[in-house]
């Protein structure tokens, strides 16, 4: 049983293969064990990534004798939170931190997105300078918005 794993982390590499270069993924799974240490769980490598595989190495978790995930991080890519919950059903699933704030970004107006200080606040700071900031996002953003 592992408290926390990290999903969907790959590395591109080009390799040479049957004369020609290719593009592979090595994808990469880490968890944290039940005392807090963290454990290199297997390295896939695989011509793309995508839900797929994904289903691919977690069966490969299970078979090796895994038994639950309580939380696994994701960075997103579609299909990954439903291939997660076929295998391990009573897993939650969290974005990982590095893709959360490109995925809230892309959620706002272009206007928003750089160069206001705003939004890099809500991501860099302290707590309370991030809920001042967010305050601040939406207080301007009911205000610029065009029904």
């Amino acid at each position: 049983m592992y408290p926390f794993v990290w999903l969907g982390w790959s590395i591109h590499y080009k390799v040479k293969e049957a004369g020609s270069i290719k593009t592979k993924a090595v994808h990469c799974l880490l968890g944290v064990g039940r005392d807090g240490t963290k454990d290199l769980l297997g390295l896939y490598i695989n011509e793309t990534e995508g839900a797929k595989i994904l289903l691919q190495v977690l069966s490969d978790l299970q078979n090796r004798g895994a038994t639950d995930i309580l939380i696994a991080c994701i960075d997103n890519l579609k299909g990954f939170a439903e291939a997660i919950e076929s295998v391990f059903p009573q897993t939650e699933v969290q974005l990982c931190v590095v893709h959360q704030p490109t995925t809230a970004l892309n959620m706002l107006p272009k206007r928003f997105k750089t160069g206001n200080g705003i939004t890099e606040k809500v991501y860099t700071s302290t707590k309370e300078q991030a809920q001042t900031a967010l305050d601040e996002l939406e207080k301007n953003g009911k205000q610029n918005i065009r029904l």
